[in-house]
């Protein structure tokens, strides 16, 4: 693994051990930090104002450091005045950067099962005010070409304390990282976290402006490089915001591929069904994907998609990853791998997909289509039971409430269920997460035999497509599956994602509309400006009356 801690970067491990580039001296990753410590500053009216507090609050904190040779201090100024952490993000230029919105305090109100009755699910009460964070820079990154094992989440973990619980590693992790990786993915490794130098909270009734300063000597990095390294980055950040408005502004799509094509694509379901359907065969089901390219007239910004995106994709999970010299990845994903705070855990199972109707009866016979289709059935109880027995063997209980339901969002539906279970330690975490990725929902069943299956037929590299997306804390960790994403480049080519699950049943055909459907968000965005381009072109030619 190779890690950057406030600008400077150090490399590799072996198992409990650090080396601080090739020379120095080595330290255990079970030692903790000496420091872990939040310092709140009084509350300001807007976000300029907390700009100056931090600076002012930098500054004394230079002048008094600590006496110690290793710690972690977040510095963070509440602000009254309600603001959007990705506008924040937009007025920035400086990499690396993240993104991460949680689903949405109404998810409860989009799951409604057979009876037709809503249904309140797993809903924490001191979540209720947290909506978004946007971060830059980086005071600890992490990254490794090796698949993220035990020692890289311990690594991660010794940033990371229950008294400063809004310190949090945020990235991603590959969805095979045992396959070579592509071009387009190389600077993200097999994983990618970071925890930002500054960062900007999001909340529901204000927001909140922060630092984070990590120092240690064992790694050579010094206080005074850590907190020059942040002064740097606050030099170049601006206090405003910039408004981002839901379209892709003098942008058009100039040509679309897909990886596979439509033929080779029937020919990999088919051979996947010839392998599923056979009397003695291992495999249940399997998870095809497609990565479509779109080359656009102008470079698309990742952040604007991203806005453009959150109308299609209300009650989903919002990323956005950028590493230094890497292109963005970004997504709209209604998928939770596993929520933990304390020993409490839950996750979900999502199957199964139908479009939205024009109409409240379209829509209903849609849903109830999804809901008794013994195909969607047949794939769904295979994500359900796989991910309860999972559960079962790192939680004393786990609970299915409700066993089946619907969860409607703006441009689809799937079937779904939520699974609750507490954990015996919470350094068990790390087996939540290795136990359940990959999903069955994104790879299939068995895991070992899909994945090689993909491995197989797949011709393009997934890279963080269907992997883990979102962050750790001290106390609470939060991830997304990755689906319903893209990598939005730095040149004029954008690659969208998004599979189909393969069971006993399935109609190539119909799984390759069933993958239209799910990037139906981003080629909507993508393809709006042109249809509004036109019209004005229309329109100024007078062809087009007032009013229409």
């Amino acid at each position: 693994m190779s890690s950057t801690i406030g600008g400077m970067m150090w490399q590799g491990y072996h198992p409990c051990s650090v080396y601080t580039n090739g020379n120095g001296g080595t330290i255990s990753i079970d030692q903790p930090l000496i420091i872990h410590e939040t310092r709140t500053l009084p509350a300001v009216a807007v976000a300029e104002s907390a700009f100056l507090q931090l600076n002012l609050a930098i500054t004394a904190l230079r002048a008094d450091p600590p006496r110690t040779n290793s710690g972690i201090i977040r510095l963070e100024v509440p602000i009254m005045e309600k603001a959007r952490a990705i506008d924040w993000l937009h007025a920035q230029h400086h990499l690396p950067c993240c993104y991460f919105s949680g689903r949405g305090q109404n998810r409860e109100r989009d799951l409604i099962d057979i009876s037709g009755n809503e249904h309140g699910g797993y809903h924490d009460k001191d979540e209720k005010c947290f909506v978004s964070v946007a971060g830059v820079g980086s005071a600890v990154s992490f990254r490794g070409s090796d698949p993220f094992g035990l020692e890289d989440w311990k690594c991660i973990k010794r940033f990371l304390s229950k008294d400063c619980p809004l310190v949090r590693a945020y990235g991603a992790i590959r969805f095979d990282a045992k396959r070579n990786i592509s071009t387009e993915w190389k600077e993200f490794g097999s994983f990618y976290f970071i925890i930002p130098q500054v960062e900007f909270d999001e909340f529901e009734d204000g927001s909140m402006l922060a630092t984070t300063i990590a120092w240690d000597d064992y790694l050579l990095l010094t206080w005074e490089k850590a907190v020059n390294g942040l002064i740097a980055t606050m030099n170049q950040l601006l206090g405003r915001f910039d408004k981002l408005e839901k379209s892709i502004q003098r942008t058009a799509t100039v040509g679309c591929s897909h990886v596979p094509c439509k033929a080779s694509w029937n020919d990999s379901v088919t051979k996947a069904l010839e392998i599923i359907n056979r009397r003695h065969s291992d495999l249940v089901k399997v998870v095809l994907a497609r990565c479509s390219r779109y080359v656009t007239d102008s470079v698309i910004d990742p952040l604007v998609l991203l806005a453009s995106l959150q109308i299609e994709g209300e009650n989903a999970y919002q990323f956005y990853i950028q590493p230094p010299n890497a292109p963005a990845f970004i997504g709209n994903t209604p998928e939770k791998l596993f929520h933990r705070k304390f020993l409490n855990i839950s996750s979900e199972a999502l199957a199964g997909t139908r479009a939205r109707g024009v109409t409240k009866i379209q829509d209903f016979q849609n849903g109830q289509d999804l809901l008794y289709s013994r195909k969607d059935d047949i794939e769904f109880t295979i994500v359900r039971d796989i991910i309860r027995a999972k559960l079962e063997t790192i939680c004393d209980e786990v609970i299915i409430d409700p066993r089946k339901a619907l969860r409607r969002l703006p441009g689809v539906q799937h079937l779904c269920a939520e699974l609750f279970g507490k954990l015996r330690r919470e350094c068990d975490e790390f087996d939540v997460l290795a136990s359940l990725h990959p999903s069955p929902a994104v790879c299939g069943m068995p895991s070992e035999e899909a994945r090689k299956f993909i491995e197989e037929h797949e011709k393009f590299d997934r890279g963080m497509y269907a992997g883990p997306v979102g962050w750790f804390g001290g106390s609470e960790s939060e991830f997304a599956v990755g689906i319903r994403s893209a990598l939005v480049g730095q040149d004029l080519n954008t690659l969208v994602f998004a599979g189909a699950g393969i069971v006993k049943g399935t109609v190539p055909s119909l799984e390759w509309e069933e993958v239209d459907l799910k990037i139906s968000q981003f080629t909507k965005v993508l393809h709006r400006h042109e249809l509004q381009e036109c019209l004005k072109e229309i329109k100024n030619a007078g062809t087009v009356a007032n009013g229409d």
